[in-house]
């Protein structure tokens, strides 16, 4: 009835890639955890507190973080992913033989506020709740992180993602890793892109509950001179934006200009410090086009003014 979708490590047409293969470039270098409950049904019993952010930094293989019941990691890298031809980068979590899984949403984002998730599917059968440790079927999974045993990344192709104009698919610097919360009960549950429940072993109500993250590593990564990275870490906010719009530079030495969706100059800015503030009170409703320039380099990012 349901798609099937690639098979466990080891087995024929999967997608597992070791952590010592050398598709990978490079992998995350800072991360903030947001702790989810141990169970969250029962908030008096905690959060998850097994490892710490330090875990998920550096090559997969060296600990990891549990995150609990919908705990969230945000993990940033020194040099942007890019969508390229295959994966772009895949998600590490720890589980001990291929059958216990415990999943997770993956979210990217090009400026670190608006995020985008990949398309989730679980066609898990939600009839009978998966115990705390029951097997799960990892080929009826797709784009959940955490369908691979320890030291096996499930890969990301950010191809996958709906373009949208807030999203520069070839400078993703953050990636959001989400627990799915694997109960079926309605009060719980987290829903899959098909508002199907994603049915995984639950509850785990101990310290290391929840998607245990190991590492994300890096397949394609955008090379960049380090004027460049310095733009590709521009921030701009909110987004969209009604009446000012933020710009956090690296430095002062940056002239920013908007222009219309026909390429005309509507507002300009000399960068004085290392946030401009731009008002748009006279800008009609619309997407724009705001850009950066420093030393013969530039960035564009679009923005929406409501």
């Amino acid at each position: 009835m349901f798609s099937q979708f690639a098979p466990r490590v080891g087995e024929v047409g999967t997608t597992a890639i070791y952590k010592d293969s050398s598709s990978f470039k490079s992998w995350a270098t800072d991360c903030k955890i947001i702790r989810g409950y141990q169970n969250i049904s029962i908030p008096s019993g905690g959060y998850a507190d097994v490892g710490d952010s330090l875990m998920a930094l550096g090559k997969a293989g060296e600990g990891v973080v549990s995150l609990g019941d919908g705990g969230i990691a945000i993990l940033q890298f020194n040099t942007p992913i890019k969508d390229a031809n295959g994966p772009d980068f895949a998600v590490f979590e720890n589980s001990f033989d291929g059958y216990f899984l415990e999943l997770a949403f993956v979210e990217v984002s090009s400026d670190g506020i608006n995020y985008f998730r990949f398309p989730a599917v679980s066609n898990i059968d939600t009839v009978t709740q998966t115990g705390s440790f029951a097997y799960t079927d990892p080929t009826k999974l797709n784009n959940l992180a955490g369908k691979y045993k320890a030291e096996y990344g499930t890969p990301f192709d950010l191809a996958d993602i709906t373009d949208n104009i807030l999203l520069d698919k070839q400078a993703i610097t953050h990636v959001k890793i989400i627990d799915v919360v694997g109960c079926i009960q309605n009060q719980y549950c987290t829903r899959d892109m098909n508002q199907h429940k994603i049915n995984d072993p639950w509850p785990t109500g101990f310290g290391s509950g929840g998607f245990d993250l190991d590492a994300v590593g890096i397949i394609n990564q955008q090379i960049v001179d380090v004027k460049e990275f310095e733009l590709q870490n521009v921030r701009i906010y909110p987004n969209p934006a009604e009446d000012i719009l933020y710009v956090n530079l690296p430095s002062t030495n940056y002239s920013v200009e908007v222009t219309n969706i026909i390429g005309e100059v509507v507002l300009q800015s000399e960068n004085k410090s290392n946030t401009s503030s731009l008002h748009l009170y006279e800008l009609n409703q619309g997407v724009y086009t705001l850009i950066i320039n420093s030393n013969g380099k530039q960035k564009q990012i679009k923005f929406i003014k409501q």
